[in-house]
């Protein structure tokens, strides 16, 4: 992972917390508190996206993140590529983390509430 592109990541998102990034499957996922709401593959940005705010992501032909399951068949997680204009500055990209970020504590309550 490019170091200059996680600095300018920890500045978009300093509007919503503390960042942390950590590095994991050959990317880092982006995490505030211990919620992570966004990924980071080959430099690029993708957010979380729930059945709550997918449709923005899709409004916007934003394309999903998806990768090769052992070399068999593509896999598409609940993450999508981030506005190329949201990168511009953190006034940008507050309304977009703050969208990822609600997917991702949804999603996190609904983890909580299943039977294990």
């Amino acid at each position: 992972m490019n170091p200059d592109f996680a600095d300018h990541l920890r500045e978009l998102f300093a509007p919503i917390g503390a960042i942390r990034i950590k590095r994991m499957f050959g990317g880092a996922g982006i995490y505030v508190d211990d919620i992570m709401f966004a990924l980071i593959a080959d430099d690029v940005l993708y957010l979380k996206a729930d059945a709550e705010n997918r449709k923005l992501f899709e409004s916007e032909n934003l394309e999903p993140f998806s990768y090769m399951a052992k070399g068999k068949q593509r896999v598409s997680l609940s993450y999508f590529r981030a506005p190329d204009e949201a990168m511009d500055s953190p006034q940008a990209m507050q309304p977009w983390a703050r969208s990822a970020l609600g997917a991702a504590l949804r999603n996190a309550r609904t983890k909580r509430k299943q039977p294990g």
